[in-house]
């Protein structure tokens, strides 16, 4: 293309690129760049005279050549596949008619701030410094699938429209970030995939608005790795989140989010490791909530935010925040959707025992037990009805101790109504109804009574009943102190 080839315009940002001077068409200053489809000749330039320029413009000595360019119509495909460019490119507030095609291209910087466009193809796009897309407007898919940025990637207040069936909106799969992904308030009408994606930063997608539809993902981050936070707060996610294998060494926050997918699962985190989870201060998850086999150092979970079904098996956590009585964190327990999982009472008594709450941890176990109940025979069952009745289980050894106070009344004013004979009349010592039951209900000391007298009938009967129960209740008394002694 020869130089007297252009017009007015596009001559005025060839001659600008040398020096990295600004060419400023925008007629306002917060004009809507959505209408760019209107704008004339003299705000006008081709995609292929912006290719020229980059690809062949000259340079002067001294100065460095950059395009800046803001609040231009760009006709015609900007197509920088496979270039290799060394320039820093802004085109902030601009109309595309066509999505540009940067794929496998190598750029120091790009700044597409505040612009209009069809969609953006850059798959295995390598950017030098900072990729920025803050506030853009993109009528169809975004695809930066494999992309190299050394920096931060921006998308902060973007907005994605609906991409064709089948497609994701935001297409950042397997990206490499330097820095970190930046784009609170973005708004998504389609998946966003960040699969096998990696950044040494934080990803903020703080008060996003996450629409994908039924039975579609809003957000696929499975494998993706972090070594900062993944912000949620605020976020509106409509259609369920995949994390699983996810690799978080911040804190992945959901505080005041809302997340729905009803009918199905809306967050799916199993075999994740997580520095800290936060799912705090907003609205139940409408969707089941599955963290199996999932690693998290602190589990920050509001009560009121947990969903009517869960998946918890094989979570495993060092802390659980805020501290809150057992009765309402086992009404979590309840719903997982596998129905009894024992590691779940385990882990939820092991963070009460964490933190000196002993009686919380007694009450998980009693109602682990309970829970138990409900998977064994009818005649496990009903033993364990007896153990849950008279002493809960061994939990509840004060319970044993009131059977045991009941049972000694009970023997020592029948067998004071009748004396057993003695087997020995000349040698037996004087009877004494108490300590003769004692004799019976306690399985180790003596009093020499049982051995001295020999009851008959429903009697003898009774005295078998009273060293059966003794032996039971008398264990689980001792079983009682001892495990409050121990923890002394």
């Amino acid at each position: 293309m020869q130089i007297d080839d252009m017009t007015p315009a596009e001559q005025r940002v060839w001659d600008a690129f040398p020096r990295g001077e600004d060419v400023d068409f925008r007629a306002a200053a917060h004009e809507d760049p959505a209408r760019g489809a209107g704008r004339g000749p003299d705000r006008t330039v081709r995609a292929s005279v912006l290719r020229a320029l980059l690809l062949s413009a000259p340079q002067e000595d001294g100065e460095t050549a950059a395009l800046r360019l803001a609040g231009a119509r760009i006709t015609g495909e900007l197509r920088l596949q496979y270039a290799d460019i060394d320039h820093a490119v802004r085109l902030s507030d601009c109309f595309f008619e066509d999505p540009p095609l940067l794929y496998a291209a190598r750029l120091r910087q790009l700044n597409l701030r505040g612009s209009a466009l069809p969609g953006l193809s850059a798959e295995n796009l390598r950017v030098d410094g900072v990729l920025r897309l803050t506030d853009c407007r993109f009528e169809g898919p975004v695809r930066l699938g494999g992309a190299q940025i050394a920096g931060a990637l921006f998308l902060d207040g973007a907005d994605v429209g609906a991409p064709p069936a089948g497609q994701p909106a935001l297409q950042l799969n397997h990206v490499t970030i330097g820095d970190g992904l930046s784009a609170p308030g973005l708004r998504t009408r389609g998946e966003i995939r960040l699969t096998g994606t990696s950044t040494a930063g934080t990803v903020d997608l703080s008060g996003a608005r996450l629409d994908s539809g039924p039975d579609t993902a809003a957000l696929d981050a499975v494998t993706l790795t972090v070594e900062g936070d993944v912000l949620l707060r605020e976020a509106d996610v409509h259609g369920w989140i995949g994390l699983r294998g996810a690799r978080i060494a911040g804190r992945l926050d959901f505080s005041r989010a809302r997340l729905a997918h009803p009918g199905d699962t809306a967050l799916r985190a199993s075999s994740c490791t997580i520095g800290e989870l936060w799912l705090r201060g907003g609205p139940p998850v409408s969707g089941a909530l599955n963290l199996r086999r999932a690693h998290v150092d602190v589990l920050f979970l509001d009560p009121d935010v947990v969903p009517g079904e869960v998946l918890l098996d094989s979570l495993v956590y060092t802390s659980l925040t805020p501290h809150e009585p057992a009765e309402r964190r086992l009404a979590m327990l309840e719903r997982d959707r596998e129905g009894y999982v024992p590691h779940a009472y385990e882990q939820l008594t092991a963070a009460y025992r964490r933190i000196g709450d002993d009686d919380a941890a007694r009450l998980v176990q009693l109602a682990k037990q309970r829970r138990r109940r409900a998977t064994l025979p009818w005649y496990g069952r009903l033993w364990g009805r007896v153990q849950d009745a008279t002493f809960g289980y061994g939990f509840r050894p004060l319970r044993a101790a009131g059977w045991l106070v009941s049972l000694l009344l009970t023997g020592s004013v029948a067998y004071a109504l009748h004396h057993p004979e003695p087997l020995k009349p000349g040698e037996a010592p004087e009877f004494n109804p108490v300590f003769y039951t004692l004799d019976l209900l306690l399985p180790v000391i003596s009093f020499g009574q049982e051995g001295a007298f020999a009851p008959t009938g429903w009697y003898q009967w009774l005295s078998y009943a009273l060293v059966l129960t003794g032996w039971i209740l008398a264990t689980t008394v001792v079983t009682g102190v001892t495990r409050t002694v121990s923890r002394q």
